[in-house]
């Protein structure tokens, strides 16, 4: 997401590899801190109260992915929005209507990647790397 955000706005063609890298790494540090500490836990707890969670475990995969999904995208974008208004990219556009404007392009991005593609992914990497294993969930 970070390198389609870069390149949406064009500052992908406008930074250094270091820069890249140094950029990525604050990103990947602060999705990690958001997502197991704010989002994960409260995603969690949303998508485990609604009851058709709980019928079926694809029910409550895709629930669990949408809430996740939905915070994720809100977080990250308001750090995309920080950054490109510290760097002086927004040119003129009102920050709540780029924040938005970001919203709107990460989720149909984000949703749709998570449920087609790196969701079903890291569940048959993790079935085959932990196999045998109980999952263990906390509500």
């Amino acid at each position: 997401m970070m390198t389609f955000n870069l390149w949406h706005t064009g500052m992908l063609s406008q930074m250094s590899v270091m820069q890249m890298l140094f950029q990525f790494l604050i990103c990947f540090v602060l999705a990690f801190l958001v997502e197991s500490f704010i989002v994960g836990p409260v995603a969690r707890r949303i998508a485990f109260s609604i009851p058709f969670a709980k019928t079926s475990k694809i029910k409550g995969v895709v629930t669990m992915s949408i809430f996740m999904v939905i915070g994720m995208v809100l977080v990250m974008s308001l750090y995309g929005i920080i950054t490109a208004y510290a760097v002086d990219r927004l040119d003129g556009v009102s920050v709540f209507s780029a924040y938005l404007h970001t919203i709107a392009r990460n989720f149909s991005l984000a949703l749709p990647y998570q449920l087609i593609v790196l969701g079903p992914l890291v569940r048959y990497v993790f079935g085959k790397l932990f196999k045998g294993q109980a999952a263990v969930v906390s509500v």
